[in-house]
């Protein structure tokens, strides 16, 4: 018998199909010889009949696009969800990424004609105005780089004092003691793992010392018997002993918000004292992936003067995105913190009535290290679990939670415009 795999299609005939040709306008020629190449393999394989190679290759070089990632839809009730790339930007950031795709004026005075030596200022201009106890402040790549720079800049080879308790490991693996003494730091631990008193910095402090960091413990809480001493009361030991305060937040929160109580903000720590605060432009914040550091003068020219501030730079995209997400009325992430469970309860009772479908409550979370812990009232379809991964390789991708044998579609996070989409999508998973 004949082998039917002698009819696949060679190569060069299916370069030549017309659909081939349409593609080449969007895509490049190795992303278009990789789908060819991936409809051979399985045809080889038995899994596409030969006389279906031809349209299943123009198929696929039809939908095929020169990016990867796709638009996913949120519906894990987690706001600063990591796996989702943290805050989705506010439609100013993302005009203010178009805006700056192209050549702009990023290191160019326009009006002389000359290099500028203000790279980034309307980004930080916006930081000083969001911020008022900042003198000035830096952005950089993302907030571990921020760390990285502001204790390599104010402790070279130094000394830097942290309380046990603060000794964090962050997402994906990294800890923070790892990525601080790669900077030739050396981190003086103090304290227990719950409790820190405030003459263990004392005694710790010596001729070795270059600064003291306290670290926001982010992404978890210890309670019970505990121990913690705030920026308020360091202050005079670091004055007094000539070291720098520094400060790692994390999580972006620039001023107090009444819906996060416990969750301190960088306003108030430059106001207790501290020389340097550090965040993350992608959380709280709701602007794009960024290291942000706020403080003193002093502290912040230091760094700008260090050499790995041009390692860590920001891109021109970022630093546009940045400035726009500081200057717009809103954001998708206090969108999303700050809706009422009333408003949640009566959109999902509303698209759980047309799938006949439960709902149930189900407490949202900040996400991305902030607010650890702290539910947010809100309600959640129910759905049988098995539905997760068909919405998960639907189109649009949507995300929601599985828990206890459940499909659980929360939409704090999809914004309203996006129901119907997101209607029509449950509806095909079921």
């Amino acid at each position: 018998m004949t082998d039917p795999r002698r009819n696949i299609p060679r190569t060069d005939d299916l370069l030549k199909l017309p659909e081939v040709e349409q593609a080449r306008a969007h895509v490049s020629e190795p992303v278009i010889r990789t789908i060819i190449d991936g409809v051979l393999n399985q045809a080889r394989r038995g899994q596409v009949p030969p006389e279906d190679v031809a349209a299943e290759v123009a198929r696929r070089v039809g939908s095929a696009q020169p990016y990867s990632l796709r638009p996913v839809l949120n519906a894990t009730g987690v706001i600063v969800h990591t796996n989702l790339g943290r805050a989705p930007l506010p439609p100013a950031a993302v005009d203010a990424l178009v805006a700056a795709a192209g050549y702009t004026d990023v290191e160019l005075d326009l009006k002389t004609g000359l290099r500028s030596k203000h790279r980034g200022r309307g980004a930080v201009n916006a930081l000083l105005a969001a911020c008022p106890a900042a003198e000035d402040a830096l952005i950089v790549n993302n907030g571990a780089a921020a760390l990285l720079l502001a204790t390599a800049a104010l402790a070279p080879h130094q000394e830097v004092i942290i309380s046990r308790g603060e000794l964090i490991e962050i997402g994906a693996g990294f800890r923070l003691p790892e990525l601080i003494e790669s900077s030739h730091v050396r981190l003086r631990e103090i304290g227990a793992t719950n409790r820190t008193h405030l003459h263990d910095y004392v005694g710790a402090i010596g001729p070795e010392t270059g600064a003291i960091l306290k670290v926001h413990p982010s992404n978890f809480r210890i309670t019970g018997f505990t121990s913690a001493i705030s920026v308020e009361q360091l202050r005079p030991v670091a004055q007094e002993n000539d070291v720098r305060l520094i400060v790692d937040l994390g999580s972006g929160l620039l001023t107090p918000d009444a819906t996060l109580p416990d969750e301190p903000d960088l306003h108030a720590q430059l106001a207790a004292g501290a020389d340097v605060v550090i965040a993350s432009g992608d959380k709280l914040l709701g602007g794009p992936q960024a290291g942000i550091l706020l403080g003193t003068r002093e502290a912040i020219a230091r760094m700008k003067k260090h050499p790995l501030a041009r390692a860590l730079r920001v891109d021109k995209l970022r630093l546009n995105a940045l400035e726009a997400a500081l200057n717009t009325p809103r954001n998708a992430v206090a969108d999303a913190l700050h809706v009422s469970a009333e408003s949640l309860k009566d959109r999902t009772e509303a698209m759980a009535a047309q799938l006949g479908a439960q709902v149930v409550e189900h407490a949202g979370r900040v996400g991305g290290g902030g607010a650890p812990e702290y539910p947010l009232p809100g309600y959640a379809i129910s759905l049988e679990d098995k539905v997760a991964q068909r919405l998960r390789l639907g189109t649009p991708a949507v995300l929601a939670r599985v828990h206890d044998g459940r499909c659980l579609v929360d939409l704090r996070c999809v914004p309203p415009a996006a129901d119907e989409t997101l209607l029509a999508a449950l509806k095909e998973a079921i």
